[in-house]
């Protein structure tokens, strides 16, 4: 009887696990491309900040989480009473989010715990309390009027003027965190009460 040697056999690499590991990485490089043109794309047309200070109280809480859409004033101006994100003229390291009380050309005055627009009081349900302070403005083209709900604990158009409509992010349109606080935002059309 004759006996061969056996031949060490290294073991091989099959076509079929070559093929695997390159569909692999193929789908590993289409996923994370995708994932990089999706955040590209979300942070295109929306913002995510947060909530610092009670300037916004009782519309909006201390460390809660808005999204911002980017493209609410593409081709429009904001609206009284819409809710806006913007940096601040002061500081522009800073974000700060207030409501729209004026539009270019009106005159927005402060007196007696009331505001009025080009003379007419504003009926505003929202606010924390009625401001203390008096005074007059007139907002120049290409501004914008804002002020906090928390009227007499906010730095905004009271404090710093007018705000150059160029320092617009966009439109706060919803609270998503936390979780239990999850709404949208309500932008109330600040109507002019009758008196």
């Amino acid at each position: 009887m004759e006996f061969t040697p056996l031949e060490e056999t290294q073991p091989t690499e099959t076509p079929n696990d070559s093929s695997s590991l390159k569909q692999f990485v193929v789908d590993l490089l289409e996923t994370i491309v995708l994932a990089v043109v999706l955040f590209f794309a979300i942070n295109a047309v929306s913002a995510r900040v947060r909530v610092d200070g009670s300037s916004m109280l009782p519309t909006l809480q201390n460390g809660e989480y808005v999204l911002v859409n980017r493209l609410a004033f593409r081709n429009d101006l904001p609206s009284r009473g819409d809710i806006i994100v913007f940096v601040s003229p002061q500081t522009p390291e800073l974000d700060l989010i207030k409501r729209v009380i004026g539009l270019p050309g009106d005159t927005v005055k402060i007196s007696n715990g009331q505001v009025q627009v080009n003379g007419q009081i504003l009926n505003e349900p929202y606010i924390a309390a009625a401001p203390n302070y008096d005074r007059e403005w007139d907002v120049p083209e290409g501004n914008l009027f804002v002020l906090g709900d928390n009227r007499n604990d906010s730095s905004d158009s009271h404090a710093w003027g007018p705000l150059p409509i160029e320092n617009v992010i966009g439109k706060a349109i919803l609270i998503y965190w936390p979780i239990p606080e999850w709404n949208l935002i309500d932008h109330v059309e600040t109507v002019a009460a009758i008196q």
